[in-house]
């Protein structure tokens, strides 16, 4: 007699997420520095009014929404390696406030499989232009949302409330018909 029940396919095995290998080895926490990076909020109005929309882009590796962030540059002040990861991951520019608007912390996967705790200071970016052609073109998706859609697709959730929560700070650019 047949059974009447299907077969399952075994699954294949799934990587551990950031939390279950930090779990593994719970002392990174406490023997390693937090390390250091620097995101880009990117704003603009959304048609003319007071309404705002927020980039976000996914990264290379996992797909993931984030904000453009990167490491510490070289003779670079903070807000300026903020602007710069905005123009390499998402080609635009615009006016970057030198005062963060917020940070938020984070698990990096490093490239040798280690998990590193991060403090990513975040700098406001008011969107005045885009470039088509920039460093990371073709390897993330870009996309405008409205804040709450933002702080749901991202997944740190400091970052989530941050983003829920921003207002624009400083003068409003006029428009470029004004």
């Amino acid at each position: 007699m047949k059974s009447t029940k299907k077969s399952r396919k075994a699954r294949p095995a799934r990587s551990l997420t950031l939390l279950q290998q930090l779990a593994a080895v719970p002392e990174k926490l406490f023997t390693d520095a937090f390390r250091q990076q620097y995101a880009a909020l990117c704003f603009r109005y959304a048609d003319g009014g007071e309404d705002i929309e927020i980039l976000v882009v996914t990264s290379r590796i996992s797909g993931r929404w984030i904000i453009p962030r990167g490491w510490p540059m070289k003779r670079k002040r903070p807000h300026e390696a903020a602007a710069i990861e905005a123009r390499e991951e998402a080609g635009v520019r615009g006016r970057v406030r030198k005062d963060a608007v917020g940070r938020y912390t984070y698990l990096k996967m490093l490239d040798n499989g280690d998990v590193a705790p991060c403090i990513v200071d975040v700098f406001q970016i008011e969107v005045t232009g885009t470039e088509t052609s920039f460093k990371e073109r073709g390897e993330r998706l870009m996309e405008w949302v409205r804040p709450d859609e933002a702080a749901r697709r991202v997944r740190e959730i400091e970052l989530k409330s941050l983003l829920v929560d921003f207002r624009p700070k400083g003068k409003r650019k006029p428009p470029a018909s004004e």
